[in-house]
């Protein structure tokens, strides 16, 4: 049994398989027509690929990357049928995805070198930002791992309270000083609480600014270095949390924050309600930032580490699972 087998349990791979359930039905739907009646893979069949991936929201830039791809197999190789479009499509995505540092990791491991690990959420409002650190922080807590969630989201009404609560329901630590406070003092003293309290991780919630406000992405800057005024190396995680129903906006969002500050790893949300699924694609190439984390249901423990081969795969598979 290979290791991406023994890793990716029957279980996470049925569930990724139903959490990309509309994406995969779309793309597939939409893969059958452009090949219809066609035996080989020529020019018309590549511009019908070509608004497939367009139309699957990966975006026009990574989709001209990806046709020039195949472009180059089918002039090396001179003719491919059809057939064989579905397994060459999906490698060269895979491909893509391993040169656009999406490494696939091996479970829950705190990032940086040094404890407590700080990691520190960003992104707008209503793209699951609170949900996303309460199911990470459990996957923390099931691990043994002492965890301190801090509410640096000061603005919205009852977003304290809202971390609050999945600190509680994960059983982890929560450091707060309420509503309208600076946003900046609450990151610091969140990893000094860390620090004293020997917390392995601080994972400190941000409000949910509009990536149009210039003095709200400023004050991202303001967070990151009171944060390193009490620990040098810190933070070592940015995690940009996008939903993945917005499609091409979700990348939009992504442009303003990865300009605003060093997001350092990508979490996607509510892929179970979107046929926008493809926008993973176009994120990881596009910004050369890794997805870290899917999520792919509202349970607790419905998230994923993101591993680009499983979710080509899934993506590819049909409803028969004929395609391996």
């Amino acid at each position: 049994m290979s290791f991406f087998k023994k890793f990716f349990s029957k279980k996470k791979e049925e569930e990724l398989d139903k959490g990309i359930e509309k994406t995969k039905t779309s793309f597939l739907t939409k893969m059958s027509k452009a090949i219809a009646g066609k035996s080989k893979v020529d020019i018309e069949v590549l511009d019908e690929l070509e608004q497939v991936l367009i139309s699957s929201d990966v975006g026009l830039d990574t989709t001209i990357k990806i046709i020039d791809r195949i472009e180059a197999r089918v002039e090396r190789d001179k003719y491919i049928n059809t057939s064989e479009l579905n397994s060459i499509l999906r490698d060269e995505i895979v491909q893509l995805l391993s040169e656009n540092n999406t490494v696939d990791l091996t479970g829950y491991d705190p990032p940086g070198e040094s404890m407590p690990s700080i990691i520190l959420v960003v992104g707008v409002n209503g793209v699951g930002k609170t949900t996303t650190i309460g199911k990470i922080a459990n996957q923390y807590v099931k691990q043994g791992r002492k965890v301190v969630l801090g509410a640096g989201d000061t603005f919205r009404a009852a977003a304290v309270d809202q971390l609050g609560i999945w600190a509680e329901r994960v059983g982890c630590e929560f450091f707060n000083k309420g509503m309208h406070t600076d946003p900046a003092a609450v990151a610091y003293e969140t990893v000094k609480y860390a620090i004293d309290n020997d917390c392995d991780v601080a994972i400190i919630d941000t409000a949910g600014r509009l990536h149009t406000k210039k003095h709200l992405m400023s004050e991202l800057t303001k967070i990151k270095r009171s944060i390193g005024k009490k620990m040098a190396s810190a933070p070592h995680e940015v995690l940009l949390v996008l939903d993945a129903t917005t499609g091409q906006n979700a990348i939009e969002q992504a442009t303003h924050f990865t300009n605003a500050t060093e997001v350092t790893a990508l979490a996607l949300t509510k892929l179970d309600g979107t046929a926008k699924g493809g926008v993973a694609i176009g994120i990881s190439d596009q910004f050369k930032v890794p997805i870290k984390y899917l999520g792919v249901g509202e349970g607790i423990d419905q998230i994923q580490i993101f591993n680009k081969r499983a979710f080509v795969d899934s993506l590819f598979k049909d409803h028969q699972n004929f395609a391996k």
